[in-house]
């Protein structure tokens, strides 16, 4: 069912070198498609720390956030999610699927590009290159 409010979420654009971590989704909204790791935000949950929180869930690869990509949103039939995204580092850890996840890897940029199923996300990708452009 839908939530009649909006649901706050934050995502995560995962860089190790020029790779971007993707998962594929388990639940909806978007179940089977690839996507950066997230979710929604918990009462009283910092945005880094709800961030940081479902990456470990989803990957269990640890980050580093860099800074704001942008605030996304998406109105569909599972209901209205405003997604804020961030570009991250990678620091620790190989991803393992998890939580709502059926899978989770580093791939190339361009594979990263191709694979997600959403229009916003590649945005986020593509803008997450100029917060973390001296490593990668």
């Amino acid at each position: 069912m839908a939530s009649l409010h909006p649901v706050p979420s934050v995502g995560l654009v995962v860089w190790r070198g020029s790779d971007v971590l993707l998962i594929k989704r388990g639940k909806q909204p978007w179940q089977g498609r690839w996507a950066i790791p997230g979710g929604r935000i918990e009462r009283g949950e910092a945005l880094h720390d709800a961030a940081s929180r479902e990456l470990a869930e989803e990957t269990g690869v640890k980050a580093k956030i860099m800074g704001l990509i942008g605030v996304f949103e998406s109105i569909n039939e599972y209901g209205h999610f405003v997604m804020i995204d961030y570009a991250a580092r990678w620091v620790s850890g190989d991803p393992v699927a998890g939580d709502d996840a059926l899978a989770a890897e580093f791939v190339p940029v361009e594979q990263a590009l191709e694979r997600v199923a959403w229009d916003d996300t590649r945005l986020a990708i593509q803008q997450s290159m100029a917060l973390i452009a001296p490593d990668c």
